[in-house]
């Protein structure tokens, strides 16, 4: 094979978890199960949010677009995933391979800014009560959103690229489901000391910030929670923030434990689980943890499952 550039007629396997007849079935059905799960569960807020006027505040509008983006990033790997499982083809283009990265990063950055937008509003929430809606207005969170949408899209940018002046020459194999970056430099068979370091700057710069900022707000609530007096004004303070603080536990949770995974253990088959966990499981588990910590959420999806099954009735009985 040639060692000049072939980026624009390469072509990725993506091994996955088994090359097992047997095991690819289950994983499979498994698979194929979280991404319903997920895609209904986030769904489902998305609507009770939009159709429930109760839900028209800050706090609910931040989390119907951290539902969209739980469905956007699960919908960049695991519909790729199944089909290869399916058709019993690993292949993946290089320019298809490129957008998942793309994707990938954008909706990951997203992730983490509207973590960090929705623990700006419970700080506003609770430490600045009297004013919070003259804070948190409509345009406020609408520039908050909006300012989460580009960062991570420049975010993206800024580390896919790099990647169109790499040249790919040798092993071709991605040792993972998706296309994961860091998996795809260790391929490059040109200098890929800039793409690290514009990987490690971006990563600094759209993680860590944000993280110390879910810190700072966390550490102010906690400091005006403990000056409350009363236990039961000490309980509603706390309620309003534990399903926020539970999703971010489970998010840096899980993406600490890849990054562990990946610099403690050599191990493809412990990094392709540790990935799992934080691609797959968090953004499955999001909407539960926010409906069965919130007698709200719990109601309104109960009023728009009844309104479903109302409206289902009376189209059979009309078809009848």
């Amino acid at each position: 094979m040639e060692t000049g550039n072939q980026t624009h007629a390469l072509e990725f396997l993506l091994l996955g978890f088994s090359s097992s007849s047997e095991t690819q079935l289950i994983l499979f059905g498994l698979f194929l199960s979280i991404y319903v799960v997920t895609f209904t569960g986030n769904l489902l807020i998305i609507l009770a949010v939009s159709l429930d006027s109760h839900f028209h505040t800050p706090m609910y509008f931040f989390l119907s677009n951290l539902s969209f983006a739980d469905i956007c990033f699960t919908s960049t790997t695991i519909p790729k995933m199944l089909l290869n499982i399916q058709t019993q083809n690993k292949v993946i283009t290089y320019k298809g391979c490129l957008s998942q990265i793309f994707f990938f990063i954008v909706f990951g950055c997203l992730d983490n800014l509207l973590l960090t937008v929705m623990a700006y509003d419970r700080f506003v929430a609770i430490c600045h009560p009297l004013s919070y809606t003259v804070i948190m207005n409509h345009w406020l969170c609408g520039l908050l959103a909006l300012g989460s949408w580009c960062l991570s899209i420049m975010g993206s940018l800024i580390e896919t690229l790099p990647i169109l002046r790499l040249s790919f020459c040798t092993n071709m194999e991605i040792p993972h489901y998706f296309c994961d970056l860091p998996e795809l430099l260790k391929l490059a068979c040109s200098d890929i000391f800039i793409n690290n370091l514009v990987v490690y700057f971006a990563t600094g710069l759209l993680a860590m910030i944000p993280f110390n900022g879910i810190l700072f707000s966390y550490c102010k609530i906690i400091s005006s929670i403990l000056r409350i007096s009363s236990v039961g004004g000490k309980y509603k303070a706390f309620s309003t923030c534990g399903s926020h603080l539970s999703i971010v536990c489970l998010f840096y949770g899980t993406g600490l434990g890849v990054y562990l995974s990946s610099a403690m253990i050599s191990s493809s088959r412990a990094s392709l689980l540790a990935s799992a966990m934080y691609t797959m499981i968090t953004p499955m588990l999001n909407p539960f943890v926010y409906s069965l910590r919130n007698r709200d959420m719990k109601g309104a999806l109960m009023r728009l499952f009844s309104r479903v099954v109302s409206l289902s009735d009376g189209v059979v009985a009309g078809l009848s």
